[in-house]
């Protein structure tokens, strides 16, 4: 990977009028500040429907793009909405703070009327885009539709059994009954593609690459378990025989219970893989790189017993491993590939990302311990990404100020300063200058946000995802400023844009 630098930024971050960023005209105002910035990389969280707590790492979706992240703007300068349309729609009110419910019950019945008034004029073009999506978007469309109708329920309560196990004379019954309902989810997802190609377009002319997340797990209750349940460690209902987590870490002292079906590696591989490189595949049509969550799972990963109260009660089980790995990036010789290695580590770990010739990630929040530390950029290997910190972290500013006294010691020993705007801007420094080939951070870390700015906090269910950059943040100075840091750390090519 090219020496270069990245800003970490949230689609659902960006501001927007409308309750929650969107694929509109402040994604493309974002690429130009990174553009003037001197930086070659946007990272993002995924961009699917979020699922349960508002995650999108817990998406019902591993290939459909989140209805809420459609720009409603644009819809309007196409003639599927009305300016006056969005000026009576409620999204919340609080520009710093996405209102999921507020945004979801405002943006559904706006999307119902674009489809209504584009169904007709883009038949073609939706047809078209059906039959490129042909692998998942049926299955896709008939799972919202069939959830919608039976009320919200998950599909392992839908009351039809045969609907559950997709016996073929049920499909089509549904398939027939729920038409209208199918033929809107997939104008949705035709929407949001399309706005999708759009941004991705134009940030590739601004020499802008989209680095996304591809999450380890996927959704119990998501089209992907309903319609290939083989692949999962399941029962003959479809419910978990264990779920996943991590055990007791630096984020949670009972571990993590995330809860996600396990994927029977057993039938994978004699498939060929086939589900993942479906998968990824997918993926790389979003972003120009994709960073693997939790990448520690393909060596060996946490499986707790269903039904366990924590992630304490769970075991180590062996993961596929550098045969599937091998078989990936075998299948995917053009996509660059990040491993999120962090976690509970062991040699074996590291052993399979470097026999995948994977970058692995250091995250600088966790250096401050002792010298010997991984972390820390005098120890940095070939092949490393460098973070101040991910969505999972606290802005520096936050972590400074929140600190044990003895890491603080540390850190101020360390970087020869002291207090929170010193640090944050050493720490920034520090990231630029390492030998790590790419080196990026969350964007509130260069406006020195406090912990008011974090993402998520893991092993917490409330309040997360939540966080938006407000109208105006991203000033020219900003730019010039990052710009001059990236230059001096030889990430971009010239000192002025």
């Amino acid at each position: 990977m090219k020496r270069s630098a990245g800003i970490l930024l949230p689609v659902f971050s960006l501001p927007s009028p409308h309750g929650i960023g969107s694929l509109g005209k402040a994604a493309f105002s974002f690429v130009d500040f990174l553009h003037a910035a001197g930086q070659s990389w946007w990272q993002i969280l995924p961009v699917g429907p979020a699922g349960a707590g508002n995650s999108p790492y817990s998406s019902v979706s591993t290939y459909a793009g989140s209805p809420l992240l459609i720009d409603l703007d644009a819809l309007c300068e196409d003639g599927l909405l009305t300016v006056e349309e969005l000026a009576a729609a409620d999204f919340g009110g609080d520009a710093a703070a996405v209102d999921y419910a507020a945004v979801e019950q405002a943006k559904i019945p706006l999307l119902r009327r674009a489809y209504e008034r584009g169904r007709q004029r883009d038949t073609e073009a939706v047809r078209a885009f059906t039959e490129e999506n042909a692998r998942w978007l049926p299955d896709y469309a008939l799972f919202a539709a069939a959830k919608a109708h039976f009320g919200g329920a998950a599909w392992l309560d839908w009351p039809d059994a045969a609907l559950r196990d997709r016996e073929p004379g049920a499909l089509a019954r549904y398939r027939a009954e729920l038409a209208d309902a199918i033929d809107f989810e997939i104008y949705v997802q035709f929407l949001f593609f399309a706005q999708w190609k759009k941004l991705r377009a134009y940030a590739k002319s601004q020499g802008i690459s989209i680095l996304g997340d591809l999450p380890i797990y996927v959704s119990l209750d998501s089209p992907d378990v309903w319609a290939e349940r083989p692949f999962f460690q399941l029962d003959a209902t479809g419910h978990p025989l264990a779920v996943s987590g991590v055990p007791p870490d630096y984020f949670c002292a009972d571990g993590q219970l995330w809860g996600n079906p396990l994927y029977n590696w057993d039938a994978m591989k004699a498939d060929g893989y086939g589900w993942w490189i479906r998968r990824v595949d997918g993926a790389q049509k979003l972003f120009d790189a994709i960073r693997i969550d939790h990448f520690r799972a393909f060596e060996s990963y946490w499986s707790v017993p269903a039904g366990a109260e924590t992630a304490k009660e769970g075991k180590w089980v062996t993961g596929p491993g550098l045969d599937f790995l091998k078989a990936l990036t075998g299948w995917f010789t053009g996509v660059q590939f990040i491993a999120e290695d962090l976690g509970s580590l062991t040699p074996a770990v590291h052993e399979v990302r470097k026999g995948a010739g994977l970058p692995g990630m250091r995250v600088l929040e966790f250096a401050f311990s002792a010298p010997d530390n991984a972390y820390l950029p005098q120890n940095y290997e070939e092949n490393t990404i460098c973070y101040t910190g991910t969505h999972d972290n606290d802005t520096t500013v936050g972590w400074y100020e929140s600190a044990p006294q003895t890491e603080r010691a540390f850190v101020e020993d360390y970087l020869g300063t002291s207090g929170a705007e010193n640090v944050r801007r050493a720490l920034l420094r520090m990231g630029q200058t390492s030998t790590a080939e790419l080196f990026v951070a969350q964007v509130q870390d260069y406006l020195g946000l406090d912990s008011a700015g974090r993402i998520n906090t893991p092993g917490t269910a409330e309040g997360n995802w939540r966080w938006r950059l407000t109208p105006g943040a991203l000033t020219d100075e900003l730019s010039a400023e990052v710009r001059h840091l990236t230059w001096l750390a030889r990430r971009c090519e010239s000192a002025n844009h």
